[in-house]
């Protein structure tokens, strides 16, 4: 007999790529990450990550209004996946996820605009992915576990 499988429950919201839309993601992720039990440090942590996601969408997805973003919530027993998507142009994303590996020694001025979200995602987030394809949008996945009391980062 095979093992079940636990399907996870998705949220999805489609947003224009406005800034003050933003805030309704961080809302919307606070609502369910405080319900699978993050703490507030770790939530606080996954809404900058979503804040940097969103805002690079809206920065540099759409050369001009009417452009959309998907935000896709997996919702795990103990995780919570987000999944942050445009059509937008590409902005060579995978260049800039591996030029975070680098970036502990160099000063603020050395990192170009746009390129500390990347590396604050990475910080603050289990695991990040990138994929960026040319005229046809950027998917950023981001992934959260949640801590067992006392366990160490």
């Amino acid at each position: 007999m095979m093992a079940e499988v636990k399907t996870k429950q998705q949220v999805k919201l489609c947003l224009p790529a406005q800034a003050d839309y933003v805030d309704v993601v961080r809302l919307t992720l606070y609502g369910i990450a405080s319900r699978i039990g993050f703490s507030y440090e770790e939530i606080e942590d996954m809404k900058v990550a979503v804040s940097e996601a969103c805002n690079n969408a809206v920065l540099y997805a759409y050369s001009q209004e009417g452009g959309m973003v998907d935000i896709i919530f997996e919702i795990g027993d103990h995780d919570l996946e987000l999944t942050i998507r445009d059509q937008g142009s590409s902005f060579m994303a995978e260049n800039k996820l591996d030029d975070a590996t680098g970036w502990h020694d160099k000063s603020l001025d050395d990192v170009q605009a746009g390129g500390l979200g990347f590396y604050l995602m990475q910080a603050l987030m289990d695991d990040v992915s990138i994929v960026s394809h040319e005229g046809r949008g950027t998917e950023v996945k981001m992934m959260k576990r949640v801590q067992a009391i006392g366990e160490v980062k």
